[in-house]
């Protein structure tokens, strides 16, 4: 993604929040990485890794291999460097790499490539697509996550959590990209020339816990985007994030995040 478009607030302060989406989505994740593989050798790169969750569980299923993530956020990288470190997991390094643009190293290949969240923040997913699979070694696997915003549910009603969903999805837009891209994803990894493909959809959502302070979380994180693109005035939206929050923190109230979309392709050529 590129920092024009990517609508998250990120850095040190946006690490928290991907956090909290990690321990979200480590039960879904998880199951997809076992049921694609990742074999003990296996040479693995994480695009748009945020703060390295997957990247470091990616190392660990490969003890043999080893695992790369790459970011266009420099703080994120950072944190995720030292948090890699802590963990005690050696196989693995961290990146700057921009997706947009062709691999520096020609001869790097990759048997396993992994991208979740990532081309929803992309103007031309095909051409990022096409790098991508540049970078896979022939019989390599791209697995890829990515979101379908329309895709959310909550019980009782709430006003706030429909505006929130209303207001992601237009910054979204207002910035070129595409936030309901997941059903596309089939025909996307189709077209950039993958074949064997499988497909999943997967969503968290709870009466209790961290899933439903996500939403509340993330509408906090897009505020820069929100105003810039005149969606909403600072009024509307500090009141939209605290009606949000009661919401999420009342007793038996259910929230959801969007419905997710799983699918694997593999370089047959």
């Amino acid at each position: 993604m590129t920092t024009s478009t990517y609508v998250i607030r990120g850095g040190v302060e946006g690490r928290e929040r991907l956090r909290v989406l990690a321990r979200i989505m480590w039960p879904t994740t998880s199951a997809l990485l076992s049921r694609v593989g990742v074999e003990p050798a296996a040479r693995c790169l994480d695009l748009g890794c945020g703060g390295g969750d997957v990247t470091v569980e990616l190392a660990r299923r490969a003890p043999r291999g080893f695992a790369v993530g790459t970011d266009l956020d420099g703080a994120e990288l950072e944190a995720a460097s030292a948090e890699a470190a802590s963990t005690g997991v050696t196989n693995v390094e961290f990146r700057i790499d921009d997706i947009m643009k062709p691999s520096a190293d020609d001869d790097e290949r990759f048997d396993v490539v992994y991208a979740r969240f990532l081309l929803t923040h992309l103007p031309d997913p095909s051409k990022a697509l096409a790098n991508i699979c540049a970078r896979l070694a022939p019989g390599g696997v791209l697995v890829v996550e990515d979101i379908d915003f329309s895709g959310h549910f909550c019980h009782p009603y709430s006003a706030a959590f429909w505006r929130y969903v209303e207001l992601y999805t237009e910054a979204v837009r207002a910035r070129g990209c595409d936030p309901n891209i997941g059903p596309r994803l089939p025909a996307l990894l189709a077209d950039a020339g993958l074949g064997e493909l499988g497909m999943n959809v997967v969503q968290p959502a709870g009466f209790s816990g961290e899933v439903k302070s996500l939403s509340p979380i993330t509408l906090e994180a897009i505020a820069d985007a929100v105003l810039a693109a005149e969606l909403a005035t600072p009024q509307e939206l500090d009141a939209t994030v605290d009606e949000l929050y009661a919401f999420a923190n009342t007793d038996g109230t259910v929230l959801s995040v969007p419905r997710i979309v799983q699918v694997w392709g593999r370089r047959t050529d």
